[in-house]
């Protein structure tokens, strides 16, 4: 049986490159060849134990590819095509789906804990960080590349773009709004992004790192905060006239963060939390106004599906956003582990790492 390289989750503190069968897709699902794949966040929380997978799954949710084969019931595709899959991979006939949360699909106590929905990729199903992926349900999840788009231009759209500006459209973020996003990693950058699409007029971000803060002004800052040289809500209720501001994204998921967004509402405003949390949060009592300031709080896991793929690269090829910029560096398949230690102790103003075969 004919073998590829894979990037396999071993156990804690180690991912390593290795072999793997290729798979035979089944009636519904999609082989693609990987051409781009990138290393996210969640996959260091993978590394580091602080979400658990199986030893031996193949990580990565972020691919980039070309259909090698097509299951037997699969129309509406062609071998060759340049295509993507979101990170999250719907079937579209799940309760979750029915009910409008395609991104909840496949909800479970998986390994002890909740599953994050449709996340199956580098989850509950081997990644995209290989030579090949299999896709689930792949009527439902692929979505063809325009020819105009390179790789890379369309690389963020299966996590990082959906998820950021999930993180903008689930705090329902209007018009003459202001907004703080805490965190300018990856996604926090494409929440300031997503938020400036949505009509926001009062960008905050909040971020230490010189690169990053450079960054969140082209993604879309108004204003950028140094936490690390001034209180970050005190800095917020200056710069909105004591006002507070109408959104306040987290995107980080420490406590800290968190505290620091709930503070920084005004009354009756919503936090919306994109952060993948790896212990109990706590809220504030004075922070909450003690259940009483009629704030919200909600969360967003990545929508995919290959709707939400077509909409965000018709944003990319539309010149709105380009998050061509995030890509810092640039390696092969064959270097993942050097790779994984560059990108898991945030050397060199890395960002996003693009990764070949």
């Amino acid at each position: 049986m004919a073998k590829m390289k894979v990037a396999i989750f071993v156990e804690s503190g180690r991912i390593v490159l290795d072999e793997k069968p290729i798979p035979d897709p089944g009636p519904l699902d999609a082989l693609i060849r990987i051409t781009t794949t990138t290393i996210c966040g969640t996959d260091i929380h993978i590394l580091k134990g602080e979400y658990p997978v199986a030893k031996g799954l193949t990580i990565g949710h972020e691919p980039v590819g070309i259909i090698e084969k097509l299951g037997s019931q699969v129309t509406g595709f062609r071998e060759g095509q340049r295509v993507i899959a979101g990170a999250i991979t719907p079937s579209g006939t799940s309760t979750a789906c029915l009910c409008g949360y395609h991104s909840q699909d496949g909800s479970g106590t998986e390994h002890g804990w909740q599953a994050m929905g449709g996340w199956k990729f580098g989850n509950t199903i081997d990644g995209s960080q290989a030579e090949y992926l299999l896709v689930p349900d792949a009527m439902a999840n692929l979505a063809p590349v325009p020819d105009d788009l390179t790789d890379e231009q369309v690389l963020m759209c299966p996590d990082i773009l959906s998820t950021g500006f999930a993180g903008a459209e689930s705090g329902r973020i209007r018009i003459g709004d202001s907004v703080a996003v805490f965190a300018q990693g990856p996604i926090g950058l494409c929440a300031t992004a997503g938020a400036k699409l949505m009509g926001a007029t009062n960008i905050i971000t909040v971020e230490s790192v010189p690169e990053r803060m450079k960054m969140s002004r082209q993604m879309g800052a108004d204003q950028v905060i140094d936490f690390k040289k001034a209180d970050p809500v005190e800095e917020i209720r200056r710069l909105t006239d004591g006002r507070g501001v109408d959104v306040a994204i987290e995107a980080l998921g420490r406590q800290q963060t968190f505290e620091w967004a709930l503070r920084s509402l005004r009354p009756g405003g919503t936090l919306s939390s994109l952060g993948v949390y790896s212990s109990d949060l706590k809220i504030p009592l004075d922070a909450f106004s003690a259940g009483l300031g009629d704030n919200t709080i909600v969360t967003s896991l990545c929508p995919g599906g290959k709707e939400r793929m077509r909409r965000l690269m018709s944003v990319v090829a539309s010149s709105r956003v380009d998050t061509r910029p995030l890509v810092t560096h640039r390696f092969k398949l064959d270097q993942i582990e050097e790779a994984y230690d560059l990108f898991g102790h945030q050397r060199d103003g890395v960002l996003k790492i693009a990764i070949t075969p």
